[in-house]
């Protein structure tokens, strides 16, 4: 589309044309919200338990807060669905297919409420249940991930270049595996004959996939998920060239809460070896 001379890059949503935000601006929100929320409160806040059993910290709370007042003041039209909203108004906002900034205000709380500087802030621009931009940030490292759908991801607004080099065999590959979820009997047989080199876990599912898209790892297994662990996250792997589904070969659209396990590589012949080493059929 093309207005007042110059290339605006749109979407079509329920027969009008919606301008995608600007990624660099939504970085930008994104930072400046962790720097002021999260990192003063790290090592230094308290926390409790959810019903889900779950945690929670303040932290969650004052960057949910921060980030829909900021995102609401520019974009007002875009209705917001976070991990800390009720599993009612999730699925109700979720049934009515409007845009929607789906994020997750502390990604790692864990991490955070024990110290460990592992976690991250997830956002992704839902439209029609699909990820068609996603920023994640990692206050730590100063690292802010990003994506648009067809216009590739970048680190700190630096290109994410498409893995050149030839992947190691699985038997020589460091993974990152997240055992907690996996269905029991793949969990207990990937310890007991694992077909990889090594393992990580990050405890942050946002940052997992930002590593996996910049090449900290070369495979990814998670036996469940939910849409703001990986909605930003897997439109970064995707528009690095990386590929992904579930344990059952399923695509990872869908715009509902219900959990979805993960595999993911960044190069398709590991992601293809490691479907055929769990046996997975595409679909």
């Amino acid at each position: 589309m093309t207005v007042c001379g110059k290339v605006v890059k749109t979407t079509v949503f329920a027969r009008t044309i919606m301008k995608i935000p600007d990624i660099k601006q939504i970085c930008e929100i994104v930072s400046e919200a962790a720097k002021a929320e999260l990192a003063p409160r790290f090592q230094h806040v308290t926390s409790h338990y959810k019903p889900d059993g779950s945690l929670l910290t303040e932290a969650d709370l004052a960057m949910h807060r921060t980030l829909q007042n900021s995102l609401t003041q520019k974009w007002p039209d875009i209705d917001f669905l976070s991990e800390e909203m009720s599993a009612k108004t999730q699925a109700r906002k979720l049934t009515t297919q409007a845009p929607l900034w789906c994020i997750d205000p502390l990604d790692g709380t864990s991490n955070f409420a024990a110290g460990i500087p592992l976690y991250s802030v997830s956002v992704a621009l839902l439209l029609e249940g699909q990820a068609k931009l996603g920023v994640i940030y990692d206050p730590t490292r100063d690292e802010c991930f990003s994506a648009v759908s067809g216009e590739g991801a970048k680190l700190n607004g630096e290109t994410i270049a498409p893995s050149s080099s030839k992947p190691p065999n699985l038997n020589r590959a460091v993974g990152i595996v997240d055992f907690k979820r996996l269905p029991s009997g793949l969990a207990a047989s990937l310890v007991r004959q694992p077909p990889y080199h090594s393992q990580r876990n990050l405890g942050s599912c946002a940052l997992e996939w930002c590593w996996l898209a910049v090449g900290r790892g070369h495979f990814y297994i998670h036996g469940g998920m939910k849409l703001w662990d990986y909605a930003a996250g897997n439109l970064i792997l995707q528009e690095t060239g990386g590929q992904s589904s579930t344990l059952e070969g399923a695509t990872l659209d869908g715009a509902d809460t219900l959990p979805r396990s993960v595999v993911a590589a960044r190069d398709f012949s590991l992601f293809e070896t490691l479907r055929d080493t769990l046996q997975i059929s595409g679909r």
